[in-house]
């Protein structure tokens, strides 16, 4: 594997280095001993799927806060994403940017996102598939989001008119706490 650090700090791409040969290939996308030794987590309590029947599908922003907050490991495993990371985190160099990356069955990146990240992803196919790997489980009472548009992040999302669920389309605009 190699790992990619972005210019926003934790925030990691992961590239998977297959074997190939005339039946496919073979690839590991996750190894404790090699994430550990990049720095980064390698327990991950709790893992989810995300099934996105059409293109243009847009869920986020989304994070979990303290005292739960979660790293999430994002890789698609069906189709493609545009997957987006913000930076939530008040003290930092970097608060309110984003990094985008392109997530494809093919090219079989991942994104780690660490805790303190705001995370959203636009379908860029139909029948897109996002596997997440947390290293925190799912605390409802310390969900929290943000809107997908707001002008505080600039995002430049490549679809026009997503398709969202009423409650993203609902999340408010960013306020740092």
């Amino acid at each position: 594997m190699r790992f990619t650090p972005t210019p926003l700090a934790g925030l990691v791409v992961v590239e998977i280095a297959p074997l190939a040969d005339d039946r496919g290939h073979f690839a590991r996308s996750f190894c404790a001993e090699e994430f550990a030794a990049a720095g980064l987590p390698a327990a991950f309590p709790q893992c989810n799927l995300s099934f996105n029947a059409r293109v243009g599908t847009l869920r986020g922003l989304h994070w979990q806060a303290e005292p739960h907050p979660e790293g999430k490991l994002v890789r698609c495993t069906r189709g493609a994403v545009f997957d987006v990371a913000v930076d939530v985190r008040p003290d930092s160099p970097t608060f309110r940017l984003w990094f985008a990356a392109d997530l494809t069955a093919e090219n079989g990146r991942a994104l780690y996102i660490p805790p303190g990240f705001a995370h959203g992803f636009q379908a860029l196919q139909d029948a897109s598939e996002v596997f997440y790997m947390m290293t925190e489980r799912y605390h409802p009472a310390l969900a929290r989001g943000a809107a997908w548009d707001d002008p505080g992040f600039g995002i430049d999302w490549p679809l026009a008119g997503p398709i969202m669920s009423d409650r993203d389309r609902a999340l408010p605009r960013f306020t740092a706490p």
